[in-house]
């Protein structure tokens, strides 16, 4: 009897555990939305034309080299895993402008500031939100400062 009662406790337990996690869920775009709102910040701070090209694309390869983890490593459904990898192309696209690549034409030293801007406010309009659990969440997180 006292083995059924633990069996039991230890079910509710779990299926308590999993539907917290399900509610806590969080949005990925807000994450690298704050990232990036720190990069802009630097990119201000810096006179350096050099070093705010240096930081800006740093930045762009910390939030694709966290979204390619975040694919090879979570267990995300079709459309989360489709408008990650929208959301991927989008920061890449951001990428080549910034270096000139693609069919860019390479962004001007003096004007880094606004392209640090326009991509700011590019991100922040961005219409697909990716919805994922807290645990992967911490995870981006922990790339994007590790980077």
């Amino acid at each position: 009897m006292r083995i059924f009662k633990l069996l039991i406790t230890s079910i509710i337990m779990l299926f308590a555990l999993q539907s917290m996690a399900v509610a806590q869920s969080a949005d990925i775009t807000e994450t690298f939305k704050k990232h990036f709102n720190e990069t802009v910040q630097q990119v201000h701070e810096t006179d350096n034309a050099e070093e705010k090209r240096v930081i800006l694309n740093e930045s762009f390869s910390k939030m694709i080299h966290a979204i390619d983890r975040i694919e090879s490593r979570a267990n995300l459904s079709d459309e989360e895993s489709e408008l990650l990898s929208a959301f991927k192309k989008d920061i890449s696209e951001k990428q080549n402008e910034l270096n000139g690549l693609d069919g860019f034409d390479e962004v001007q030293d003096e004007d880094l500031d606004d392209f640090s801007n326009f991509s700011q406010d590019f991100m922040e309009q961005a219409n697909s939100t990716i919805t994922i659990g807290v645990t992967t969440a911490l995870l981006i997180l922990i790339i994007l400062l590790l980077l």
